[in-house]
């Protein structure tokens, strides 16, 4: 494939075809979790077993993420993308019929394998077909379909649950499904150069162990507590893992993953804005919704209303920020976003036990504003320092790193928020039961729950605050950068063969 005749005539038609299937894939992300007591009570498990159908979809992310760079170096892009396209609608239609809950995790583990590769090879993709200046357009409207699917699930799922069977879910995802591979099957070509590499199984397994080990030990820490054996013990030997999986990767030619790539200073500096943006954004997709619900006393549903109005301008404002990325560079775009971001964050730490449902829908519509100001640029800015080459190494590390930044983050607020949670409560209770000479009632003590988890969230807000601050400060050192302009520099910069396309 010529990249220059490649720049000149980027093929619209085929990346709407990887659009509409990553949009499928990221909209099934966020479905099920509302469904989630349903499909209790139907096969009768517990909340701990029915967990897994999020935990396990999760894990297998975690583990194919990191080697989607293989995959995409080694294969083609339009069989990577029937092959995983496929996965996920055999998955779906599992899913939809299934007869016990054994299927229903089968079924949601072949998605998982199949969107697991989809994201991180849209995005390479992108990168080959766009020339530099024009990747912020690019990137912004990619930024549409992966902020814009997984904000209207939660709501889209809300409404389905209240009025159908939760199975309704994974059939109003089938048929789209099945119309991306057909179109796919018809429409796609190759454009990503390819390379005839072997796959080192041991870097594969310790690529498992690692991410799979760091996922699941952070996302149940908020649930089973830091203290739990599974919890320590699988982070620990995610830990150990990671380790071994980097140092093997540093000595090998041709790695799984190259880390060699954090050289390139922009690309380093955007994976660590990254990393504390993502563990500041969940305190508002996990926060907001524990208040709404349980302090303020608002359905699901309009749970899912009040934040739908943020998700919806942040999906607009994602195209309008690529263009202005192209025009002044990734550094104005984030520091302006961060300020909003940093000022916001703070204000929800203001919250009150009757603040309105129209003033908290605003500052939540704002705060996802300033964040559609940072994601994309800060992304694009990092990746577009590597070469061809590199791409799907980088587009691989940022994937996976916000995987794990995300269940490090809201792992981390959600044991802030207990934790002063509890104290709060003890110390109200305490002051109740003295004013009281011990006797307080039952709806004194509910009231006194209500301010001790509305102090537990402010207070994580408020820390919060301070995360998205240091991400800010890190953004002032960003520059735009241009890739080389050749292989051989990134082969004499990171030691690699020079890739052939």
């Amino acid at each position: 494939m010529d990249i220059k005749k490649l720049h000149e005539n980027p093929p619209y038609g085929m990346i709407a075809i990887l659009f509409f299937g990553a949009f499928v894939a990221l909209l099934n992300n966020t479905l099920l979790n509302v469904a989630l007591p349903a499909i209790m009570t139907e096969f009768s498990v517990k909340p701990a077993v029915v967990q897994w159908l999020t935990n396990g979809y999760m894990l297998v992310n975690g583990i194919l993420i990191p080697a989607s760079a293989f995959f995409i170096q080694r294969f083609t892009n339009r069989r990577l993308f029937l092959t995983a396209m496929l996965l996920f609608t055999l998955g779906t239609a599992l899913a939809a019929f299934s007869p016990s809950f054994g299927f229903l995790i089968a079924g949601r583990m072949i998605q998982a394998s199949g969107s697991g590769i989809m994201m991180p090879l849209l995005m390479n993709v992108m990168l080959t077909a766009f020339p530099v200046e024009r990747r912020g357009t690019a990137m912004g409207i990619f930024g549409l379909v992966m902020i814009t699917a997984p904000a209207i699930g939660p709501t889209l799922s809300g409404w389905v649950v209240e009025h159908y069977s939760w199975r309704t879910l994974f059939e109003i995802v089938l048929p789209f499904a099945a119309l991306a591979l057909i179109f796919a099957f018809f429409k796609l070509k190759n454009i990503t150069p390819n390379r005839d590499i072997k796959v080192d199984i041991f870097s594969l397994v310790l690529s498992s162990i690692a991410f799979g080990g760091l996922l699941y030990g952070f996302s149940s820490a908020g649930d089973k507590g830091w203290d739990a054996p599974i919890v320590y013990g699988t982070i620990i030997a995610g830990a150990v893992a990671l380790v071994a999986f980097i140092i093997r990767q540093l000595r090998m030619d041709d790695p799984m993953l190259e880390f060699r790539i954090y050289k390139y200073p922009m690309f380093a500096l955007s994976s660590v804005i990254m990393i504390v943006l993502s563990a500041s954004m969940f305190s508002g997709m996990i926060l907001t919704p524990i208040y709404v619900q349980t302090v303020r006393g608002i359905s699901p549903f309009h749970a899912g209303m009040l934040m739908l109005p943020g998700a919806i301008l942040m999906g607009i404002m994602s195209p309008i920020t690529g263009r202005l990325f192209d025009k002044y560079g990734g550094r104005v775009l984030a520091v302006i976003g961060l300020t909003i971001t940093v000022f916001t964050t703070y204000l929800f730490s203001k919250l009150s036990l009757d603040s309105g449902f129209y003033y908290i829908m605003f500052l939540y519509s704002i705060r996802m504003l300033g964040m559609s100001l940072v994601m994309m640029p800060v992304m694009t800015n990092g990746l577009n320092q590597l070469p061809v080459s590199a791409n799907p190494h980088g587009t691989a590390m940022n994937n996976t790193l916000q995987q794990i930044s995300g269940a490090i983050g809201s792992a981390v607020l959600i044991t802030i928020m207990n934790t002063r949670m509890e104290t709060k409560g003890t110390e109200l209770a305490a002051k109740a039961a003295a004013s009281n000479h011990g006797a307080v009632s039952p709806e004194a003590m509910e009231q006194l729950s209500k301010v001790a988890m509305l102090n537990g969230i402010t207070f994580t807000f408020f820390i919060a605050t301070f995360i998205a601050l240091v991400a800010l400060i890190l953004s002032f050192f960003m520059k735009r950068v241009q890739p080389p302009k050749t292989d051989e520099a990134v082969a004499k910069k990171l030691k690699l063969k020079p890739q052939t396309e």
